[in-house]
């Protein structure tokens, strides 16, 4: 086996120590548990594979591409599985965390202007591409359609799988929209009475590291808002909150995009009936959040 294989088939962690309504079931895929840390790896993996099949990318190819930190980990990691180049543009107020696993794994790092967020990521690497096109491989993750794909074919039916078919509500934030879209189009085929829905920061000035705002962003190309059964807004206090609850209380060190995804996804239990089943995504692991003073509060 390699990296390549161990991507995917990611448990299904029972959330019930969070006190869900009675009756109503709360889990999550533990996807921090993907070999280089997050639910990246999936999408990542998915698009080189498709850039290699069809020849796009190859020996003399560097790969670009912007990311706020997780999707350019997970590249990061495959390219040098791979023995090739990668150069991620990214703002330069990520954290000291992700830059550090970035150049562990021999990866080129451009920062972008933090007030431009991972927009101002994006349009870097997209001009970067363009003056240059034939040295680099740009996956583009927000627009390329192995993207969503890869979660059509793993993500959605892992979840169908672990929950025996039982699933009535599948919530979660949106990066790229990948995860989500995917997962979906996915659960709604095996049950057209499933409902699927999306958390989202409260606000455009947050703090949920990963999560858009759509209403103020590039939306992806990726993105299908009529895939979207209704949006619960959580804010950045309210994820962190519950982000230590998970570690504090059910052992599980997660970012900060997964405590959002759990708040919201419990303000959702709270409206449902017994025998509902709720699931969410953990997107990525804690460690690389370490730095961030949020762990600090007794709450």
């Amino acid at each position: 086996m390699n990296v390549f294989d161990l991507v995917g088939d990611t448990p299904l962690v029972d959330l019930g120590k969070l006190n869900p309504p009675k009756g109503v079931k709360l889990s999550a895929k533990a996807e921090f548990l993907n070999p280089s840390g997050s639910v990246k790896d999936r999408a990542a993996k998915a698009m080189l594979l498709e850039g290699l099949k069809r020849g796009a990318l190859g020996p003399e190819k560097t790969i670009i591409d912007a990311t706020s930190g997780n999707t350019g980990v997970a590249y990061a990691m495959l390219g040098a599985y791979l023995g090739l180049r990668v150069t991620l543009h990214l703002p330069a107020n990520a954290n000291l965390e992700r830059k550090a696993l970035l150049t562990a794994y021999g990866a080129t790092i451009v920062e972008t202007d933090p007030l431009e967020s991972s927009d101002g990521a994006y349009l870097s690497a997209k001009r970067a591409y363009e003056a240059e096109p034939d040295k680099y491989f740009f996956p583009d993750q927000y627009n390329n359609a192995a993207n969503p794909r890869a979660h059509y074919e793993t993500t959605g039916p892992e979840i169908w799988r672990q929950t025996a078919g039982s699933i009535t509500h599948f919530i979660c934030s949106l990066g790229t929209s990948g995860t989500f879209m995917g997962s979906a189009k996915f659960l709604k085929e095996k049950n057209p009475h499933l409902k699927t829905l999306i958390v989202q920061p409260d606000s455009p000035f947050h703090g949920i590291e990963g999560s858009k705002h759509m209403a103020s962003t590039i939306k992806p190309g990726i993105y299908d808002e009529s895939w979207v059964d209704g949006v619960w807004p959580v804010s950045t206090e309210e994820a962190w909150a519950v982000t230590r609850r998970l570690a504090r209380e059910c052992g599980l060190l997660v970012g900060i995009s997964s405590g959002a995804n759990v708040a919201g996804a419990l303000k959702l239990a709270a409206t449902l009936p017994e025998g509902s089943s709720v699931v969410t995504i953990l997107g990525d692991s804690g460690s690389r959040y370490l730095s961030d003073e949020a762990w600090n509060s007794a709450n």
